[in-house]
């Protein structure tokens, strides 16, 4: 029998290959890995903090000798607080700097406008913040909450322990606008009544008919989900009306230890917020964590919810990329459904199923050193459930969704102008 020859072409693509495999895997050649956040903008308060704790993992990872032989290389890109440029900004960083992965977004606005790039590219996202569900892409891991994992257990124990008449405010943008209409079905079913609602473009700081409705409609407490340094307004506003924590408490959503840093503190004490992490954790993981984070920063520093799930967002990634023997986004991905890890607030777990992560819920109240006391735990971790499907059907769902985008002019946040 006659020996087959291999056709010239042939080897020289085999040759092509073994040598492309050989260069990628240079350990001299760093595995590149983007960081988007906004470092300035309404949102810099909260999201550069989240850009220390994801480059304090990557560090971390480098000192053990980094990842398949390889250092790891952080390029951290500026949002600027502009979903639009979240999502050029996203695309510069896969399609001109080769990163692997990208850790980053804080709002929803930012997360929906590029994840169309995720998918075009079929890339990978790791989103570290709590948002409002209904929505699961397999270009994007979710180590923030789902609603189930914060909205949902707070509104009941804020109806159980802080009374039954609700006022909502928030930011004018996908997020509060989808959790206050969840918040609405459940309060209703709970036979609480929400007594007003409000809204304030992203920056806004015109507080003041906000303020006035809330006197008028003499709440139990407030639900609250503004984001940004509308905060600050807000609550300046509430006390100079002589709104007080103990009449009105507020309950919010997107309140964590930086942006305590940012309010007048004594406006806050005695308020509540539900995260699945608080700095306050008495775990040796945690106390261990916050202490490797000051000394790298100073003392001074604080750690919130999305900092500490952007922290160990790196390292289940790190570990999928371990398992895989692979940086490349879709290996990784698949990968990422069977990991987890020993995090500072307890262990995590990635859902196959949605790409989210088991979490424990907690709701905490706001002391005088600027820390979080928790009140309320669901104990154990909670299996997230980004679709609700008790208040509305998906397709209800995306039928809301759609609603919004398009009156806001195809965006995914009020653009403060007339949409036509």
């Amino acid at each position: 029998m006659k020996q087959r020859r291999w056709p010239y072409t042939a080897v020289l693509v085999l040759l092509a290959v073994v040598i492309i495999s050989i260069v990628s895997r240079n350990p001299s050649e760093p595995i590149k890995i983007g960081v988007l956040h906004s470092l300035s903008g309404t949102m810099a308060f909260s999201e550069s903090s989240v850009v220390d704790a994801t480059l304090l993992a990557i560090e971390e990872i480098n000192a053990r000798g980094g990842l398949l032989g390889r250092p790891l290389e952080a390029i951290v890109s500026d949002g600027r607080s502009d979903w639009q440029v979240f999502a050029r900004q996203a695309e510069a960083l896969i399609r001109d700097e080769g990163v692997q992965v990208i850790f980053g977004c804080w709002t929803s606005a930012c997360r929906k406008t590029v994840k169309p790039v995720f998918e075009a590219y079929n890339h990978l996202l790791i989103y570290p913040v709590q948002y409002e569900g209904l929505e699961a892409s397999p270009n994007i891991v979710y180590t923030g909450a789902a609603p189930n994992q914060q909205i949902i257990p707070a509104v009941r124990w804020g109806i159980e322990n802080l009374g039954r008449r609700v006022f909502l405010v928030g930011s004018d943008y996908v997020f509060p606008r989808t959790a206050n209409e969840i918040i609405r079905r459940q309060v209703q079913a709970l036979e609480g009544e929400i007594v007003g609602e409000a809204y304030l473009l992203l920056g806004d700081t015109a507080v003041q008919p906000i303020i006035e409705t809330i006197i008028q409609t003499q709440p139990d407490f407030i639900l609250n989900t503004i984001n940004g340094d509308s905060n600050i307004a807000f609550f300046d506003g509430l006390r100079a009306a002589n709104i007080r924590s103990e009449d009105i408490p507020t309950l919010s959503f997107s309140i964590a230890e930086p942006e305590l840093q940012t309010l007048t503190l004594d406006n806050v004490v005695g308020d509540y917020a539900a995260w699945t992490y608080f700095q306050s954790i008495d775990r040796p993981e945690n106390q261990a964590f916050v202490e490797r984070f000051h000394a790298r920063y100073g003392e001074d520093r604080v750690i919130s919810d999305p900092m500490e799930a952007a922290y160990f967002g790196v390292y289940l990634w790190s570990q999928a990329v371990t398992d895989a023997g692979d940086t490349h986004p879709q290996v990784v991905r698949r990968a990422m459904h069977r990991q987890s890890f020993n995090a500072p607030q307890g262990v995590v777990y990635v859902d196959p199923q949605t790409q989210h992560v088991w979490k424990t819920v907690l709701v905490g109240q706001i002391g005088a050193d600027g820390q979080f006391k928790v009140v309320w735990s669901s104990v154990n971790p909670v299996r997230p459930l980004p679709y609700l499907a008790a208040y509305r059907t998906q397709g209800e769902w995306d039928a809301f969704l759609h609603n919004l985008y398009m009156g806001w002019g195809q965006r995914w946040a009020n653009p403060g102008t007339e949409v036509e």
